[in-house]
């Protein structure tokens, strides 16, 4: 057997925290600087309030911008992974320059703070790709050294995208994230759990995450679309807005969870929300 270098190592670890039985649940709560306060319930304003539900409910993973992760620290340590995302932009800034991802940390800060992974976003078709995906291999290059995995999050936005959950664009921007070296990819559902299956085939092996998108007013559609994802191959999903703004966040990673790691149907796991 060949020696196995320390970071290919490490990074097998680290993984296999955030895909426990080779899938995952993760928790995104980046929200407030990427879409402002505003998308918060009251009761979900203090990050420590809704971060101990999440993890008491045991969800696999939470991914953080370092601030946050630092201020949390004592609600998630050694209780879930922590994957830390080290770009972000906000709302804030002029519509023109929307399309574009920029530093909100260092992969030294991710090692600081004693991640798992690191996580950054690439708009694909975006008229700022140049950019990020210069940031984007400067992030993997460090990482790699810590052997920390990357979680990219694969978004296809730009001017000539008119439909980004089209599977075709969606495939695109997979593909791009495979063979930019990407450890974990995060992208849109396409509709149809014919149309993920594409999706997944693309990723060639590569762990595919489901976006959670939009709160839904359903919540037994958005567990449907869970279980399709899944169903196709798919190692899990990423979630923030159809947990933190619903009125059980705990029942609804129960929920997830059941069908991702227990292969549950959601008309089984429906209960939990109650």
């Amino acid at each position: 057997m060949s020696h196995m270098t320390f970071n290919y190592v490490g990074k097998k670890i680290r993984l296999s925290r955030i895909l426990r039985d080779s899938k995952a649940v993760v928790f995104a709560f980046d929200h407030g600087v990427e879409h402002g306060p505003k998308d918060f319930p009251l009761e979900h304003v203090d990050p420590k309030v809704i971060l101990k539900k999440v993890v008491d409910a045991g969800v696999d993973a939470i991914m953080l911008l370092p601030g946050l992760a630092s201020l949390t620290h004592d609600v998630w340590a050694n209780r879930t992974a922590l994957i830390v995302k080290v770009t972000g932009k906000t709302n804030l800034r002029p519509e023109d320059q929307r399309l574009l991802q920029n530093v909100f940390g260092y992969v030294e800060d991710a090692v600081a703070l004693g991640a798992d992974a690191v996580a950054a976003t690439v708009y694909w078709g975006s008229p700022y790709e140049g950019v990020m995906m210069d940031l984007w291999f400067s992030i993997r290059e460090v990482a790699e050294r810590y052997g920390l995995p990357c979680l990219q999050l694969a978004y296809p936005r730009g001017p000539a995208i008119k439909n980004m959950y089209d599977v075709e664009i969606v495939k695109y921007g997979v593909r791009a994230a495979v063979e930019s070296g990407a450890d974990l990819i995060k992208t849109y559902y396409t509709g149809s759990k014919e149309s993920f299956s594409e999706v997944v085939k693309i990723a060639s092996g590569v762990p595919i995450l489901m976006s959670g998108g939009p709160a839904r007013e359903n919540p037994l559609e958005f567990l449907r679309d869970v279980r399709n994802v899944i169903e196709v191959g798919a190692q899990g999903v990423v979630v923030g807005r159809n947990v933190f703004q619903h009125k059980n966040p705990r029942g609804m990673i129960k929920a997830i969870m059941a069908i991702v790691h227990e292969d549950k149907h959601p008309e089984d796991v429906v209960k939990y929300l109650e």
